[in-house]
């Protein structure tokens, strides 16, 4: 249908299926990601998998394992496809027991068989997506992961190893795994190599540490770490006081900043009359997101940030009009001219409403601040209620 639609307002045909997923996306209440997954799913098993589809309709198969047999057949021909739909779906009984891992090797043993050819040009292609990617994980640490073919990653990981068991050679004190963490870090960014077993080298990199006033001079109200690329991580408020002065002490620097939250939980701010976000608002917008699309159910970093109400249209360029996205999520709400409407007022958290093609709702508030909680009412007398704080 949206094909249709755009095929007939003259849409270049390349962008007739832009933004798709991410209205399946919203509906299934998952992030675009899983949209675009879900809709090539879609698609495979309704053009060329009927067998398999049949097993998802009766629970044969789950919708991960139907998604195993989608994406271990994606590069054979339709032909082909379709053979081995048949030889493993057909009969729901020859998938009885198999766990998803024997499920996998099946199928890709059955590619294999059919057509080499196809795999070994599917390996090849995949040298293509190799990339970097960082992602918190718990205590305030974080994963620095490398796609690529296995012979260049056992060479970078055999590098490093050999490097950090001549160091141990030498009497380093640290265990393995801290010199090799080490040894990667002085060599990726050039910096020395501190030695340190208890603390990794200090860089020059900004992170925003988000935290209630009353947590920076003693108190447990917990606080929140975001950085370029990565989403909020909670932190309780002694590392986060730990994190500061360590920055401070190192002389790797610290900058303060102040932010005002409302008493209903807005953060509050100036605005401009800028055509683009300047920096500091543009900063200003990453902490209030918490370093994440604002798009309901997408978890991706902030790319870009936009106008709620866009600027030609006369939207203002402020902290109350102005949200953080992902470059997916602001190409598909321009895309498919989805409306947008700032939902609360000045004072609360901010919240936006999504309103697709179809007619579909959908909102999206910020994270609360570090320090602040919902408030609570209480009645003084029948029919009358006073703030608690």
């Amino acid at each position: 249908m949206r094909r249709e639609e755009r095929a007939l307002a003259a849409v270049p045909v390349a962008r007739h299926g832009s933004g798709n997923a991410h209205e399946i996306a919203l509906a299934r209440k998952e992030s675009p990601h899983r949209g675009r997954t879900l809709l090539g799913l879609g698609k495979a098993l309704m053009a060329e998998m009927p067998h398999t589809l049949a097993r998802l309709r009766d629970g044969t198969l789950s919708e991960y394992r139907a998604q195993i047999l989608v994406k271990e057949t994606a590069c054979l021909s339709r032909e082909h496809r379709m053979f081995v739909d048949e030889e493993l779906c057909a009969d729901r009984a020859a998938l009885m027991g198999l766990g998803n891992r024997a499920l996998n090797a099946k199928v890709r043993r059955l590619a294999v068989e059919i057509d080499p050819s196809a795999v070994v040009e599917r390996s090849r292609r995949a040298e293509a997506d190799r990339h970097a990617s960082v992602r918190p994980a718990p205590d305030t640490m974080g994963y620095l992961t490398f796609l690529m073919p296995i012979p260049q990653a056992v060479a970078a990981y055999a590098a490093v190893r050999a490097a950090a068991l001549a160091a141990r050679a030498a009497g380093d004190s640290r265990s393995l795994g801290q010199l090799m963490c080490d040894l990667a870090l002085a060599r990726l960014t050039g910096l020395p190599d501190t030695g340190s077993p208890e603390q990794a080298p200090a860089v020059p990199v900004t992170l925003n540490l988000t935290m209630a006033a009353s947590a920076l001079a003693g108190g447990h109200a917990p606080a929140t770490l975001t950085a370029s690329g990565i989403g909020e991580e909670v932190l309780p408020a002694e590392i986060a006081r730990l994190l500061a002065s360590r920055a401070i002490s190192t002389g790797v620097g610290a900058w303060f900043r102040r932010l005002h939250v409302a008493p209903l939980g807005g953060l509050v701010a100036m605005s401009a009359r800028q055509r683009f976000f300047p920096p500091v608002m543009a900063e200003f917008l990453s902490i209030r997101g918490a370093g994440i699309c604002s798009t309901p159910y997408c978890n991706a970093p902030i790319r870009h940030y936009d106008h709620i109400r866009s600027f030609a249209d006369g939207g203002s360029t402020d902290v109350i009009n102005g949200q953080g996205l992902c470059e997916a999520c602001n190409y598909a709400k321009q895309v498919n001219r989805w409306r947008q409407r700032v939902t609360s007022d000045p004072g609360d958290r901010h919240e936006v409403e999504t309103i697709t093609l179809t007619g579909h709702r959908y909102i999206s508030r910020v994270p609360e601040p570090p320090g602040w909680r919902e408030p609570r009412f209480r009645e003084t007398h029948p029919g009358f209620y006073a703030l608690t704080s």
